[in-house]
């Protein structure tokens, strides 16, 4: 049987941002969220993850970039979790910052930036010494 993007996008939205979380919020979609859950799981993650022509790092990379060119830094420290989970390492968000800073500017990289070292102490990849050296 051939599967629906829902599916596919199930798949790679629990690849990427992990099961628990995606779980909770299919879980806690109600009559006004649900629509959207169902319909960005199957657009966002089962039409566009779901195509492997780039592959789930640098998909992560890209989105990193555009969220944080857009500023929405919720979505960029829930995409950031998922980044790592795809492989993308701490000095590659560091560079990806960068590129927010040129193009963007740079109270959108320090966002980036404040963000982004929130999210590696608690993977344990940026200890709190470290992290103040920066």
């Amino acid at each position: 049987m051939k599967k629906t993007h829902f599916d596919i996008g199930l798949e790679k939205r629990m690849e990427t941002l992990g099961h628990e979380y995606v779980e909770k919020n299919l879980n806690g979609a109600d009559f006004l969220t649900r629509p959207f859950q169902e319909a960005m799981t199957a657009w966002c993650w089962g039409f566009g993850w779901g195509d492997d022509t780039i592959n789930p790092k640098t998909r992560s990379m890209l989105n990193l970039a555009m969220l944080g060119a857009l500023g929405k830094m919720h979505e960029w420290e829930i995409h950031c979790n998922g980044a790592i989970n795809n492989g993308v390492s701490a000095v590659e968000i560091r560079a990806i910052i960068h590129v927010v800073g040129i193009y963007c500017g740079v109270p959108q990289a320090l966002e980036c930036f404040r963000v982004a070292r929130k999210v590696l102490i608690q993977r344990n990849l940026l200890s709190p010494e470290d992290a103040a050296k920066l």
